[in-house]
C-alpha cells in the first residue's frame, strides 16, 4: 500500500472508531415510548388530573402498580410509569408527563433497567442528578423522592450495583432542600438476606400484590412529608 493510501485509510478508520466508542451514548431511542405517552396525553384531555397531587414515575414497578390510588388514599395521586423505561426517559418526557400536574412530590422509582442493560452505578447516577435538575429547573419548589432499588431474584445478579446506586444517590440527596431518598431495599429480603419469592411475580423479578402491600406500607410515612 503506497504512503498516501495509508494515511487516508488511518485518517478514516480514526473517526470511525471513536463514532463506534461513543455510538452508545448518542443511541438511546426515545420514540419507542412515544405511544405510552400519548396515552397518558388522552387520558390527560378525557379527565385532566388537579394539579399538586402526588406523581409516581419511572418503570414497570410503577407501571404495574394497579392499586397505586387505593393504597394511598385520601392523598391524590398520579401514576405516570411506562415499563422497560430508564431514567434518561423519564427526563426526556418529563414536559408532557411531570411538569403540567405541577406536583407536590414526584416519586421515582427507576433505575433497575439502566444497570440491567450495562449501566455503572455511576452512571445511572448522573442521570438522576441530570433529572432532578431537569425537574427543579421547572419546578423549584416540587420534592423529589428517589425510591431505591430493591433485589429481586431474577437480577440478583446486579444487587451490588443496586447498592452502589441506593448509596450514591442517599449521599446526595442528603441535607438538599427538595430532595429525598427512602430505602426500599430490605423490605422484600428474608432473614436469610434473599428475596421472598412470596412477594414476587412469576418472572422473579416484578413485584405481586403482596409485594405492593410491603411497597406500600413503607412509603407511606413519607407521604406526609
Amino acid at each position: 500500500m503506497k504512503p498516501s493510501t495509508a494515511f487516508l485509510w488511518a485518517a478514516v478508520a480514526l473517526p470511525l472508531s471513536w463514532l463506534a466508542a461513543v455510538g452508545a451514548d448518542t443511541s438511546h431511542n426515545f420514540t419507542r415510548w412515544e405511544k405510552d405517552i400519548a396515552a397518558f396525553e388522552q387520558a390527560d384531555r378525557v379527565a385532566p388530573p388537579p394539579k399538586g397531587a402526588l406523581l409516581f414515575t419511572g418503570a414497570s414497578y410503577i407501571t404495574r402498580w394497579t392499586t397505586l390510588a387505593q393504597d394511598f388514599a385520601p392523598f391524590t395521586v398520579i401514576n405516570r410509569g411506562f415499563g422497560g423505561s430508564e431514567i434518561a426517559d423519564v427526563t426526556h418526557f418529563a414536559s408532557r408527563v411531570i411538569f403540567p400536574y405541577e406536583p407536590r412530590a414526584i416519586y421515582l422509582r427507576s433505575g433497575g433497567n439502566d444497570l440491567a442493560r450495562g449501566a455503572s452505578a455511576e452512571q445511572v447516577f448522573a442521570d438522576f442528578k441530570e433529572f432532578a435538575a431537569a425537574v427543579h429547573a421547572k419546578l423549584p419548589d416540587t420534592d423529589i423522592v428517589f425510591l431505591s432499588l430493591t433485589p429481586s431474584i431474577a437480577r440478583r445478579k446486579q444487587a451490588d450495583k443496586e447498592k452502589a446506586l441506593n448509596a450514591l444517590v442517599a449521599d446526595y440527596t442528603k441535607g438538599k432542600p427538595h430532595l429525598r431518598y427512602l430505602d426500599t431495599y430490605d423490605m422484600v429480603l428474608g432473614p436469610d438476606g434473599q428475596p421472598r419469592p412470596e412477594l414476587f411475580a412469576k418472572d422473579g423479578l416484578h413485584l405481586n400484590a403482596e409485594g405492593y402491600k410491603v411497597f406500600a406500607a413503607r412509603i407511606r410515612p413519607e407521604l406526609s412529608k
